[in-house]
């Protein structure tokens, strides 16, 4: 699958994923001699598509970059979803593509093949499929409705969600909702009151491509297919010590506010 981001410094390479899931220093961080790196899961970022949230620290950074360059065990591509002048400066004197305003690093996982085009400002990652899907929150009360996946689901078996499905060709992600949850509740619904921007969850060699939405509803008295096995209505502060989906809270607290 091919990500749209931007072009930071230019270039094209190929290589394996090391990712860090906070932003990082290179100064104190990543050893310039020897690409080793300091923080996180350790690892060793030479000849890496190296993926993080963005940098922090020091200006000295940019020059820990040029020496890893130096000692060749620099980076074979940089990905950000916001790049930070420090990282970018070293980026573009140590001749590394970097890549930014990807919608989240969490499309990637550690060993991931991709394909940095930073010349055109794309990522393309191998054997990745993205699906896009809807997940709607029902609130009635105050209460939101959760429903438990059966063991045998074959995406996230077991988990509560919320009243989520596949966008069909030629529907709408608002289309599509209505039509799921009228599916797997039998709970009719008008507009959403609450929509969110897409997010992103990974689930092995798939990428699901989550939208979004809130409905409220004065009565519903759910009866759910086969999709599901129960229901409960549940207020939001249990939904977080639920087993749930990937996000699921987080989308949650985004729709309330």
């Amino acid at each position: 699958m091919r990500i749209e981001g931007r072009s930071i410094s230019p270039g094209k390479a190929k290589g394996e994923v090391v990712k860090l899931n906070e932003p990082l220093s290179f100064l104190g961080g990543v050893d310039g001699s020897t690409g080793d790196i300091r923080v996180g899961d350790g690892g060793n970022v030479a000849g890496k598509i190296l993926v993080f949230p963005k940098g922090k620290g020091s200006t000295v950074g940019s020059f820990v970059m040029y020496d890893l360059m130096v000692h060749g065990k620099a980076p074979a591509a940089v990905i950000n979803e916001s790049a930070e002048t420090i990282v970018a400066t070293g980026a573009v004197i140590s001749s590394i593509p970097m890549v930014d305003s990807i919608p989240s690093i969490d499309i990637f996982e550690n060993g991931d093949v991709v394909t940095v085009d930073a010349d055109a400002g794309t990522v393309e990652i191998e054997g990745v499929e993205c699906r896009s899907v809807v997940s709607s929150a029902i609130l009635m009360d105050g209460k939101v409705l959760m429903l438990k996946r059966p063991a045998t689901c074959h995406s996230f078996p077991g988990k509560w969600s919320l009243v989520a499905g596949k966008i069909e060709p030629g529907e709408t992600p608002t289309e599509a909702a209505k039509r799921e949850i009228l599916e797997e509740t039998r709970i009719p619904v008008g507009g959403p009151d609450a929509v969110v921007r897409p997010f992103y969850v990974r689930e092995g060699d798939v990428l699901w491509k989550v939208h979004g939405m809130l409905f409220r509803v004065s009565f519903a008295d759910p009866k759910i297919n086969e999709e599901n096995e129960m229901f409960e209505w549940v207020s939001l502060e249990d939904v977080s010590g639920m087993d749930t989906v990937t996000d699921t809270m987080a989308v949650l607290e985004q729709l309330m506010k």
